[in-house]
């Protein structure tokens, strides 16, 4: 037996939430998949995330919600958002932060995934070692079931790689977000693990990774703060999709989604 998992990349705003809406059902149907995944952490206006968008996310048809640094962004949603034993921080933040960033979702024909959050530190802030949290958080997962899917949400692409081939035979996957852009090295690596270093982002590509051209252009001229804002037009849909075996937790195949919306 095997399931099919989509992971869809970081929704950018309300755009990013129309073309899910508009197009996640359809995926789902084609594709036969089991469980839907999705980093949500731009998706309430390209920064953070609120309780009400992630139910619209969920009534759309995903059914786990990853993030990373941008998770903190609504401060006053925070605790709030993250109650919500669907949606993941990453895992390497330190004792006392809110939340979870590991959870096992089961499919609506039983099988048990493991949905595991990591933020990298390359680039980004000092956190604990995601290497080592990832060994922590397997080895509980791993006793539920050996289906396990890694969001890794980091800005170096040597730090995703690297984690791809440590975490290899361990996890059904290891999937990069966070850059938005989507690369083209998707694969199955010697262990059985599926990877690809960033899935890209659902969202307006009429911009500069999901924000106005204008405004980013101007801040790199200027080096002065701008409010950024979400344009609506060119809206694509980013993701990957993973076959899984049910059993023994290995990938069996990895595909690139790209659609315009």
């Amino acid at each position: 037996m095997s399931i099919k998992i989509l992971f869809i990349g970081d929704i950018i705003g309300k755009p990013g939430r129309q073309a899910l809406s508009r197009e996640l059902h359809r995926l789902v149907d084609r594709h036969a998949v089991d469980l839907v995944i999705a980093n949500g952490e731009n998706a309430a206006g390209g920064f953070g995330l609120t309780t009400d968008t992630a139910k619209e996310l969920f009534d759309t048809g995903v059914q786990c919600l990853t993030s990373g640094n941008h998770i903190w962004d609504k401060k006053e949603q925070v605790p709030l958002v993250l109650a919500d034993p669907r949606i993941l921080r990453p895992a390497n933040y330190g004792e006392g932060v809110p939340g979870a960033g590991s959870v096992v979702v089961t499919t609506p024909g039983g099988v048990k995934v493991g949905v595991l959050n990591l933020e990298g530190r390359v680039y980004m802030k000092n956190l604990e070692c995601p290497f080592r949290t990832a060994d922590r958080e397997i080895e509980q997962l791993r006793r539920e079931t050996p289906l396990i899917f890694v969001d890794f949400h980091a800005e170096a692409t040597s730090e995703k790689s690297a984690l791809g081939w440590y975490l290899d035979g361990r996890v059904s996957a290891v999937v990069g977000t966070h850059t938005h852009v989507q690369t083209a090295d998707e694969r199955i690596l010697s262990q059985g693990t599926a990877y690809m270093t960033d899935a890209g982002m659902t969202g307006s590509f009429d911009s500069v990774i999901g924000i106005g051209k204008e405004e980013a252009i101007h801040k790199f001229l200027t080096q002065l703060p701008v409010k950024f804002e979400v344009p609506k037009k060119d809206i694509r849909l980013n993701g990957v999709l993973v076959g899984v075996d049910a059993q023994s937790g290995k990938a069996l195949s990895i595909e690139r989604i790209s659609l315009s919306c």
